[in-house]
């Protein structure tokens, strides 16, 4: 059961109406690092979690990105009011689809559901979840270099700071589980070439070293063509 209180999770205050910036805007209505794309995931996988604590927390962030999404419809819906015989409207997606927020991204193309990732195992569910928030995070950051209404822009840097928030939580879910830094997950174990690094790339003769090939987790192997394959 859903019930919509119609008063914004956050303030939402436009004074320059600028409808090619809403054009924009759209990436995070109906783009893929989206508010519906991210409502839509969360929602879906806390169906597939036994954890009770874990599927709360997912069907709560799933109901507070839904409140973003309307945050950002109504940031598209004050760009576009009222300015719709000017040059700079008539140049946007808007001049033929009307004002408003439609399922598009910035570029036209048409919100799918390809754009979810949730695949039944809570741990690679989180994971994919921190790499979501990761996109919005990208997203709204050049969203707000590229704005000029102030009250826009306060909007923006909420939906940033939450985004961050939000991948703080799904850390600690994945911390809860021991599975943070853990990349084994599932039921089929790994073979032997588990901690193998192979240098399958060279910069004129220079081999990169660092943590992900040189600690006491992996054996280097500075010529994999040699290598044995038995």
């Amino acid at each position: 059961m859903f019930f919509h209180k119609k008063d914004l999770i956050h303030d939402v205050n436009i004074k320059e109406a600028n409808p090619r910036y809403a054009q924009l805007l759209l990436e995070q209505f109906g783009g893929a690092t989206g508010e519906l794309s991210a409502a839509l995931q969360y929602w879906v996988q806390s169906f597939h979690v036994e954890n009770a604590g874990i599927r709360d927390m997912l069907q709560d962030i799933a109901i507070e990105e839904f409140s973003h999404l309307e945050m950002v419809g109504k940031l598209i819906e004050g760009h576009t009011k009222n300015v719709d015989q000017t040059d700079a409207f008539k140049s946007t997606l808007f001049a033929v689809r009307g004002a408003g927020p439609h399922f598009l991204d910035s570029q036209g193309s048409a919100w799918t559901a390809s754009y979810l990732n949730e695949g039944g195992d809570v741990v690679r569910d989180l994971r994919a979840n921190i790499a979501a928030e990761a996109g919005a995070r990208q997203t709204y950051e050049e969203l707000i270099k590229l704005a000029t209404d102030e009250g826009t822009k306060q909007t923006l840097v909420h939906l940033l700071t939450r985004e961050i928030s939000h991948t703080k939580m799904f850390m600690k879910a994945l911390d809860s589980l021991g599975k943070l830094d853990d990349p084994f997950f599932g039921n089929i174990q790994p073979d032997e070439t588990v901690d193998l690094y192979f240098n399958l790339s060279s910069n004129g003769g220079k081999d990169e070293r660092g943590p992900w090939n040189s600690d006491e987790n992996f054996e280097y192997i500075a010529d994999p063509a040699t290598h044995s394959k038995a």
